[in-house]
């Protein structure tokens, strides 16, 4: 179920409905603020629209980064499923 949260992103309010616990919202809006000050802090810019951008690009990208590792993860342990698996039908196949 969706419910409605206020958050402050960049010292404006918004609301915005969401499936996500009322802690992950807040910890969301943290992780993008953040995410906008470390920008502005090596952008030295107040242009909220290149803030929000290439905030949004260094999320993007952190989300990329590990969705790919999740796949290779996922891949290894299939793998490894797979290769154990078939030592058990082959003990069992031996006894």
């Amino acid at each position: 179920m969706n419910s409605l949260h206020r958050v402050k992103v960049f010292g404006r309010e918004v609301q915005v409905r969401s499936s996500a616990s009322a802690q992950d919202v807040r910890e969301i809006e943290s992780y993008v603020n953040d995410t906008i000050a470390q920008v502005q802090t090596s952008m030295k810019t107040t242009d909220f629209q290149i803030l929000a951008t290439l905030a949004l690009l260094n999320i993007a990208e952190s989300f990329f980064l590990q969705s790919r590792e999740c796949s290779l993860q996922e891949h290894f342990v299939r793998e490894k499923i797979a290769r154990l698996t078939r030592q058990v039908d082959k003990a069992l196949l031996h006894d």
